[in-house]
């Protein structure tokens, strides 16, 4: 596996990713917005924070595939199935973890449990799995990671 070929897979697999988010949200199946979510952790502005997200959202998806690559390289092994299972652990941390309880803690814009009614909160917290953001919302999300893992894990292989 390479290096480049690795991130190649993070540009891929987050550009697919990106895409099955927004094509989600435009059939109503979510109305989930990562990289708005992003976006407004920096500006409070909705049309440059849909900008600022999708920048900060390729950046992270190509960081993700540098924690890929330090796995694969750790294993001494890329490939399809091995990065679909990363992607699914990715899906998982991101619709608990991350998005559930360290987001709401850094984000400025978001409102936590916790939040007062006269607190001036913009965006709802995710919930577990996001499902403050509609019922398909975890499983849209667990989709477009295994995706992802997917294209990372499978250029890397075919890269190497």
């Amino acid at each position: 596996m390479r290096l480049w070929a690795t991130l190649a897979g993070g540009f891929i697999g987050t550009l697919a990713l990106t895409s099955l988010l927004r094509a989600a949200s435009e059939l109503r199946l979510t109305r989930l917005d990562l990289p708005f979510l992003l976006g407004t952790m920096v500006t409070a502005d909705r049309l440059r924070a849909k900008a600022i997200g999708y920048l900060l959202h390729f950046c992270f998806g190509l960081g993700f595939a540098l924690v890929y690559y330090g796995v694969f390289a750790a294993l001494d092994h890329a490939g399809w199935f091995l990065g679909a299972a990363l992607g699914l652990l990715h899906g998982l941390f991101a619709g608990t973890a991350l998005v559930n309880v360290l987001l709401p803690v850094v984000h400025p814009r978001m409102g936590t449990p916790s939040s007062s009614i006269h607190s001036k909160a913009l965006l709802e917290p995710p919930g577990f799995l996001m499902r403050n953001y509609g019922r398909g919302s975890g499983l849209v999300s667990l989709t477009a990671h295994l995706v992802y893992g997917t294209l990372v894990g499978g250029l890397a292989a075919i890269g190497g």
